[in-house]
C-alpha cells in the first residue's frame, strides 16, 4: 500500500465513524518520546520519522507538521504532493484547524494518544472533538506486535534510594495534600520509582505499563505478567501486580476519591474513566518528575563514572577518525558504537546517533541510512551527536570535527558557538532564575552576529533512563521554570547553514549548589574540542582559560584509563590553546 492508498483508506474510515478531520500524533498511549514499532503510526502513514510531529487529515487536504528542528527532514521524508508541510512554531495545530475547519466539522482523535490539555485547548478554540477508535490501526497491515521485554532491577548502589523509600516519599506527599492516590503513566517515572529498567522501546530502558500509588498500602502496577517475572519477588512487599488491561476496571472503583492526574503527560482516556467513576480529579504534574530530575549523590557519582567511560570511548574514536582514510557517515556511527561497546557496562545507544557530514550536519536531527549515507572527504565538517546507555548512567555529547582544512567562516561560526557554550557553562545564577535567562547566555554571541539555532539549548538527562528528561527542566526561549541543584542538563548551542554544514558543541552539565540560593554548573562530559575550529583571537582571556581548564580536566579524568598511545594522543589534543 503506497502513501496515497493509505490516505484513501483512512478517509474511508473517517467517513465510517462520522468525522471530517482526524489527528495522527507521533506519541503512543504512554506519552513517551520514543515509541515501539507498533506505535509508529505517523511514520507509517506519512513517512516522517522525527520524534515530534502530527498529521491532520481532512477529505480534501492533509498536513504534516513538526517544529523547526525537523523542517528539512519533513521536506525529505514526506510527499509534498499529498501533504502540506508546516513548521508548528509558525502555525500551531490548533491554528491550522481553526483556519481549515468549517462550521460543524468534527475532529476525530484516539483518546489514548492525546492529553486533557491538548483536547481542552482545541475545544476552547471552538473546535468540535470526537473520541473514536484508532483509525490507523484499522488499516495498518503487518503492524508489529507490542513489545514484551523482561523488567530487571536497577541496583540501589546506583539509585541511592530503595524503591520502598521512593514509594514512601510519594505517599507522604499524598497524605500531606489530603489526596487518596496518583495515576502515573510516564514509563520513566515508573522505572525510577520502582528501581526497575527494561527494553520495551529503543534507547530508553523502560517497561511500558501503568501505575497507581495509593496514599496508604501497596502500589498497584498494571503490567503484562510476562514482563515482571524477574522482579516480582523483590517488589512484592510493596507492589501488587495486575494485567495491564485491568487498569480501566480498577480506576472505575475510585468513586469519590481524590486522585492526582497529570493533564499534560497522561492521556485524556484516564480522566474520562475517572470522571465516569465520579472520582475527584486533581490536576498536578507527575510527582516523580522533580524527584528524579534532582539526582542524589549516588546518581551523580554513577553518572560521572559513566561519562568518564564514555570519554575513553570517544578518545579512541577521535584518534581512529583522525587516521582513517576511507569512511562514511554510517562507518563513523558503527565505529563509535564499537568503541563504546568495549566497556562491559555498555547497554545500547541512548538515541539515534547523528552522524552528519557536510550539508547533512545542517539537518538538526539527521539520521544516516543506506540511501543518504555520505562519504566523508576533506573540505567540510562532521557533526557527531551521540550517546550511550550504561548500567549506571546515560550520556549525550556532540562534537563538530573539521575534515581537512576548515574555512575561515567555519572557524568563526564554530567559535561563536563555543563562546555561547562557555557562557552557559560558566553561568552563576540562583534557584529563582528562569531558565530562559540561561538560554540567552548561550545565544547571545550568535544573535549579535544575526545568527541563531532552532532548537533548545538544553534538556534534562536521566540516570540510565531517558536521554531527554524534559518534563521537569529545560533551557530554551520557552523555559520559565528555574533549575535546581542535582539536575543534569545538556549545554548544546549550535549553528546550521542549510546546504553546507552544521555546528553543535554539547556537554552535559550538573547543577551545583553554592552558598544561599546560588547555583552554578559542573561540566561532566569529557572529550577534547577540535582546536582547528577555534579562533583564539575571538576569545577573551576568561574564555581561553575555560578551554585550557576544560582540556586539562579531560586529560586528568581520562588518561588513567588509556594506554600509552592514546594517552600521548590525548595529551597533544588537550595542550593549551595559547601559550603552550
Amino acid at each position: 500500500m503506497n502513501d496515497a492508498q493509505k490516505l484513501e483508506k483512512l478517509r474511508t474510515e473517517m467517513t465510517n465513524v462520522g468525522v471530517t478531520a482526524y489527528l495522527v500524533p507521533r506519541t503512543d498511549a504512554y506519552q513517551g518520546e520514543y515509541v515501539p514499532d507498533c506505535a509508529e503510526r505517523l511514520a507509517w502513514l506519512t513517512g516522517f520519522t522525527g520524534s515530534a510531529g502530527l498529521a491532520i487529515i481532512m477529505a480534501e487536504v492533509a498536513v504534516t507538521m513538526s517544529d523547526g528542528r525537523y523542517s528539512i527532514q519533513l521536506e525529505q521524508e514526506v510527499s509534498g504532493d499529498l501533504y502540506q508541510l508546516i513548521n508548528s512554531q509558525d502555525t500551531s495545530p490548533d491554528e491550522w484547524l481553526q483556519q481549515n475547519c468549517q462550521a460543524g466539522d468534527v475532529i476525530g482523535y484516539d483518546p489514548r494518544l492525546h492529553t486533557p490539555k491538548q483536547i481542552r485547548d482545541k475545544e476552547e478554540a471552538g473546535l468540535i472533538l470526537k473520541a473514536v477508535p484508532n483509525l490507523i490501526d484499522r488499516i495498518w497491515e503487518g503492524r508489529a506486535e507490542a513489545p514484551l521485554s523482561k523488567a530487571f532491577l536497577f541496583d540501589k548502589k546506583f539509585a541511592g534510594v530503595s524503591a520502598a523509600e521512593k514509594i514512601k516519599a510519594i505517599q507522604s506527599l499524598l497524605t500531606q495534600t489530603n489526596t487518596d492516590g496518583v495515576v502515573i503513566t510516564l514509563s520513566d517515572s515508573i522505572a525510577w520509582l520502582l528501581n526497575i529498567r527494561g527494553n520495551d522501546i529503543p534507547y530508553i530502558p523502560v517497561i511500558l505499563s501503568y501505575l497507581f500509588v495509593p496514599a496508604v498500602g501497596k502500589v498497584q502496577w498494571f503490567v503484562q505478567e510476562d514482563k515482571v517475572s524477574n522482579v516480582k519477588e523483590a517488589l512484592s512487599e510493596r507492589v501488587d501486580f495486575y494485567d495491564e488491561e485491568k487498569i480501566e476496571a480498577f480506576l472505575g472503583t475510585l468513586s469519590g476519591q481524590k486522585i492526582l492526574c497529570d493533564p499534560k503527560r497522561s492521556s485524556i482516556w484516564f480522566q474520562n474513566i475517572l470522571n465516569k467513576a465520579e472520582a475527584d480529579i486533581i490536576e498536578v504534574d507527575d510527582p516523580c518528575i522533580m524527584l528524579r530530575a534532582c539526582k542524589n549523590q549516588s546518581e551523580q557519582a554513577a553518572m560521572k563514572r559513566a561519562h568518564v567511560r564514555d570519554g575513553v570511548a570517544l578518545v579512541k574514536f577521535l584518534k581512529w577518525f583522525e587516521g582513517v582514510e576511507n569512511t562514511d557517515e554510517l562507518g563513523v556511527e558503527k565505529q563509535l558504537q564499537a568503541f563504546r561497546a568495549e566497556a562491559p557496562e555498555f547497554k545500547e545507544p541512548s538515541f539515534n546517533t547523528i552522524s552528519g557530514f557536510g550539508e547533512h550536519g545542517a539537518i538538526v536531527h539527521y539520521r544516516a541510512d543506506e540511501k543518504s549515507n555520505k562519504k566523508i572527504e576533506n573540505g567540510s565538517l562532521l557533526l557527531l551527536d551521540s550517546g550511550a546507555q550504561y548500567e549506571d548512567g546515560t550520556t549525550d555529547i556532540t562534537r563538530t570535527l573539521a575534515v581537512g582544512e576548515p574555512t575561515q567562516e567555519m572557524r568563526e561560526c564554530n567559535t561563536l558557538v563555543l563562546k555561547g557554550h562557555i557562557a552557559l557553562a560558566s553561568a552563576q545564577f540562583t534557584t529563582e532564575t528562569p531558565a530562559v535567562e540561561l538560554d540567552k547566555l548561550a545565544r547571545g554571541t550568535l544573535q549579535a552576529q544575526g545568527l541563531d539555532y532552532a532548537h533548545g539549548t538544553g534538556h534534562g538527562v536521566g540516570c540510565y533512563l531517558s536521554v531527554h528528561e524534559e518534563a521537569a527542566m529545560g533551557i530554551s526561549p520557552r523555559s520559565e521554570k528555574p533549575l535546581a541543584a542535582g539536575m543534569i542538563v545538556s549545554n548544546e548551542p549550535g549553528y546550521y547553514k542549510e546546504g553546507a554544514y552544521g555546528i553543535r558543541i554539547e556537554n552535559l552539565i550538573l547543577v551545583q549548589a553554592g552558598e544561599g540560593n546560588n547555583l552554578s554548573f559542573e561540566t561532566i562530559s569529557f572529550c577534547p574540542l577540535d582546536k582547528k575550529l577555534i579562533m583564539i583571537d575571538m576569545l577573551n582571556a576568561d574564555e581561553v582559560e575555560w578551554v585550557n581548564t576544560y582540556h586539562a580536566q579531560v586529560f586528568e579524568k581520562l588518561s588513567p584509563h588509556l594506554d600509552e598511545e592514546h594517552r600521548e594522543w590525548l595529551h597533544k589534543k588537550t595542550a593549551k590553546v595559547i601559550g603552550g
